[in-house]
């Protein structure tokens, strides 16, 4: 993996690989998982890639790439349904650029790579593993799509490595959504330091400390909150309401067993 980019060709893909491609501006990126044969199953919102209820709305939409009113000769493109879609290689990146999601990175890559929803400090499961489980949600699906609390890289994530955020039966959020909230969030708890220093660069290295150290902690290769949880499991529990998408969380909680 570059420190700059994790750009890679498709000719190096291989069956249960994270991958994402960045949209217009690089405002968002969307992830999935490579199944092989140029597929990729991944998570939207009943075929859209954002949707808060929000005013961010407005920015994360353009990110969005336009359909073609064409059909794909290679894929079927779901309308509707639990949102987890397969469709081919080309159809996923919508003319964007591949990039493939590392796992088990050091704590020294992982913190030099300032934007989030790149990489892991968490261990994948094997490939087969990988998608095998990808396939089973692309039945089964992953619950309610939220850019926010449940989106295309939890989704990923998840499948990757079965760990779901859990706290009193609540799902979590991804590395991308912890950039979002993370670098307003460094910015305000950094302020009081203006009465420490009145340097701006002390000030803005303190701002990118905090963020860095939120999205540290926040990963889910770092969080105690965390368990695993089989597909099977998974789909149960929200079929019957006892797992429901949860709030963002910054800091980390003790693990909360799944009874």
């Amino acid at each position: 993996m570059g420190l700059l980019s994790n750009r890679i060709s498709k000719e190096s893909l291989k069956p249960g690989d994270h991958i994402y491609s960045w949209r217009t501006a690089y405002i968002y990126a969307h992830h999935g998982i490579y199944i092989g044969d140029d597929k990729v199953v991944h998570f939207t919102r009943h075929g859209q890639e954002v949707g808060t209820g929000t005013v961010l709305d407005i920015l994360l939409l353009s990110s969005v790439p336009a359909h073609s009113t064409v059909p794909c000769p290679n894929c079927t493109m779901q309308q509707d349904g639990h949102g987890v879609i397969l469709s081919c290689l080309n159809c996923f990146l919508a003319g964007g650029i591949l990039y493939r999601f590392e796992y088990a990175v050091r704590p020294a890559l992982f913190l030099a790579k300032v934007r989030g929803g790149t990489c892991t400090l968490a261990v994948s499961d094997s490939n087969d593993i990988v998608v095998n489980r990808a396939k089973y949600l692309l039945e089964n699906g992953f619950g309610c799509y939220n850019v926010f609390k449940n989106n295309c890289e939890d989704f990923a994530i998840y499948c990757k490595t079965a760990l779901l955020i859990v706290d009193q039966g609540t799902m979590g959020q991804s590395g991308q959504a912890a950039s979002i909230i993370g670098g307003p969030l460094a910015a305000v708890l950094s302020t009081p330091m203006r009465l420490v220093t009145t340097n701006i660069y002390g000030m803005a290295a303190t701002a990118v400390g905090v963020y860095c150290a939120s999205r540290y902690a926040a990963d889910i290769g770092m969080r105690r909150d965390v368990v695993k949880v089989s597909a099977e499991d998974l789909t149960r529990r929200l079929a019957t309401g006892l797992l429901q998408v949860s709030e963002p969380q910054i800091s980390a909680a003790p693990i909360q067993a799944i009874q």
